[in-house]
């Protein structure tokens, strides 16, 4: 994965700086674009929720249970009269919320370490990367799942987990393209002039890797979100009566013959998001290769 100003040559940026690099690369490539009209429309089906779902979530209608598509449940109800169509609204706002809140405590965490490795190496580096190591050497899913299992069922528990074997994702890619930043000439003359480490990193270093970050940052959404409702799907994750894509799944694969929409449709409602949030990141990932024709002139 590659980044900007990472080559021996400098490299001009659009006026705007990053910002416009990343709308004029989604522009620019078709992938990217459909992700991203994807989570767009994600994000306002969940945010607005509580306008557009057509009964409350939680509440029950005992004469419709497990009914399927009707005029007034558009896709039926669950096996408490519960109208499907607003829990799947609803369950859009907690996995979109996990996978946000997940991401970005790996990343706050992941990025400071990758970044001291990579900038500092010797020793320190050595002693960073030997425990990212330690933790990458277990499978994700069954980490995830042995930790949320020790602390019991929970979206907290969820987070925390996911948070803990996460960050060995952003501080892998941080530390690969802070090895190749500290090089660069402008680095070397900070260093002469006698400017500080700590602001060489914060204030020179940092911004010249954020395209892969930002890359990382989406998939890594995605990500999130599947595991979420995996977890989820076993017990372990948000407990009823919250409504939850994984929740939802699990109950509905009971009544897959009499209900199919009840068990599909929160199914492919994971499926959407996490294909958007791919799309996204490869498309980003595949704009911004300073390897394809793009922003060098």
């Amino acid at each position: 994965m590659a980044t900007i100003n990472v080559v021996s040559e400098p490299r001009t940026l659009p006026s705007g700086g990053i910002t416009t690099l990343l709308v004029l690369s989604v522009r620019r490539n078709r992938l990217a674009s459909v992700g991203l009209v994807i989570v767009v429309l994600l994000c306002l089906l969940a945010l607005l929720a509580p306008l557009i779902s057509p009964f409350d979530p939680y509440e029950q209608d005992l004469y419709a249970v497990l009914s399927g598509p009707t005029a007034q449940h558009w896709l039926g109800t669950d096996n408490l009269g519960r109208d499907l169509l607003s829990r799947i609204l609803y369950g859009a706002r907690v996995s979109l919320m996990t996978g946000l809140l997940c991401t970005f405590f790996a990343a706050m965490i992941g990025i400071p370490i990758g970044l001291i490795a990579g900038y500092i190496g010797g020793a320190m580096d050595s002693i960073l990367m030997r425990v990212t190591d330690a933790f990458l050497c277990f499978p994700p899913l069954i980490f995830i799942l042995a930790m949320s299992a020790a602390l019991g069922p929970g979206l907290k528990n969820v987070i925390l987990s996911f948070t803990v074997f996460g960050w060995t994702g952003f501080a892998r890619i941080v530390r690969g393209q802070v090895l190749l930043v500290r090089e660069l000439p402008f680095i070397e003359a900070a260093r002469a002039t006698g400017v500080s480490r700590f602001r060489i990193m914060w204030r020179h270093v940092i911004p010249n890797t954020l395209a892969p970050i930002i890359v990382a940052v989406s998939i890594t959404i995605g990500v999130a979100i599947l595991v979420e409702s995996g977890v989820s799907f076993l017990g372990l994750g948000v407990q009823p009566p919250t409504a939850s894509w994984g929740k939802e799944l699990r109950v509905g694969f009971t009544y897959l013959e009499v209900v199919p929409l009840f068990s599909l449709a929160p199914g492919l409602m994971i499926s959407l998001t996490v294909l958007g949030f791919n799309f996204f990141g490869d498309g980003l990932r595949d704009a911004l290769d300073p390897r394809l024709k793009g922003f060098d002139r």
